[in-house]
């Protein structure tokens, strides 16, 4: 490793906690980089606190790049000192595919010791964005294709306990430091389990909102006095499912309506019926569950909470 940091004495310098509101990278994935990968060298204060530089702000901002164009981390370290025009370098065993298809093996294996393991590893090495886009939601997808040519109940009720507890510990202790508002997150009918409530969730939590989770879809008629006793300022309904012809021409529109607060579709149903949602009056916010809930700000902008 050939970078190390040498900044001038009198070179600005700016706290974890800074850097991390100014790039978007949690503070425990900071840390992650620097003690597994070296990919950021921090100056340390004689308390042993870290102070980053400009010029570690900008090659966490590279990092971030390289990331989003697919690297994995494990490959970032050897392109950071590249030429900013180099390719993104072609996929080997040691990229995204090759950990989706550990961490499917390791569900299916139901080695909760691992799948723990693996969890905690991929929120501290990557932004949560890309941990889902490039782990968690391909093997939901991929599982989700599998359990409907042959079911396993066993394997999906495991994760999705799993995932309940995790998110769950996530969201409770995120709500009590948030100001943010408070989204009123639904599973539709369909849906044979909260997987994809669960990511949402936990996407939504990252980028500052409250949320309120009910994995188990709460009726249409209901969604009113839920939204009031709440004091919710939007209701984002997912699913992994089609859902039936009613409930999406007919029972949905006309619950949006009755609403005096946004209604957002986001997961796999948002790419199925897109052709019936687009027009109307809910907020199409698409499959992919990072831009979707990237989608939940202007929304609520124009609607007047923020």
């Amino acid at each position: 490793m050939s970078f190390k940091a040498t900044h001038p004495p009198d070179t600005p310098l700016y706290p974890i906690r800074e850097v991390s509101r100014l790039t978007g990278v949690n503070s425990v994935t900071l840390r992650a980089w620097e003690r597994r990968y070296g990919l950021i060298r921090p100056q340390r204060t004689p308390k042993g606190h870290r102070l980053y530089a400009q010029d570690d702000i900008t090659r966490i901002e590279r990092i971030l790049q390289w990331l989003n164009r697919g690297v994995p981390v494990s490959q970032v370290v050897d392109l950071l000192d590249q030429p900013e025009t180099i390719e993104a370098p072609a996929t080997d065993a040691g990229d995204w595919s090759s950990q989706r298809q550990q961490l499917q093996g390791i569900i299916e294996a139901l080695d909760l010791a691992k799948l723990e393991a693996f969890y905690h590893q991929s929120l501290a090495l990557y932004p949560l964005s890309i941990a889902i886009d490039e782990l968690w939601q391909p093997v939901i997808l991929t599982l989700e294709a599998k359990w409907a040519i042959s079911s396993d109940l066993l394997v999906r009720r495991t994760l999705e306990a799993f995932l309940r507890s995790q998110v769950g510990i996530r969201l409770h202790y995120a709500n009590q430091t948030t100001r943010g508002p408070l989204i009123l997150l639904n599973a539709m009918p369909d849906d044979p389990g909260p997987l994809w409530v669960l990511m949402s969730a936990l996407m939504a939590s990252e980028q500052g909102y409250r949320v309120q989770m009910l994995d188990h879809s709460l009726p249409l008629d209901a969604l009113p006095q839920a939204v009031a006793r709440l004091h919710s300022s939007m209701v984002l309904l997912s699913s992994g499912q089609r859902e039936s012809d009613s409930y999406i021409q007919h029972e949905l529109p006309n619950a949006a309506k009755a609403l005096n607060v946004p209604i957002g579709v986001c997961g796999e149903v948002a790419r199925l019926r897109a052709e019936d949602l687009r027009d109307g009056p809910l907020h199409l916010l698409g499959d992919d569950l990072p831009q979707a809930i990237a989608r939940l700000r202007p929304l609520l902008r124009e609607a007047g909470v923020l």
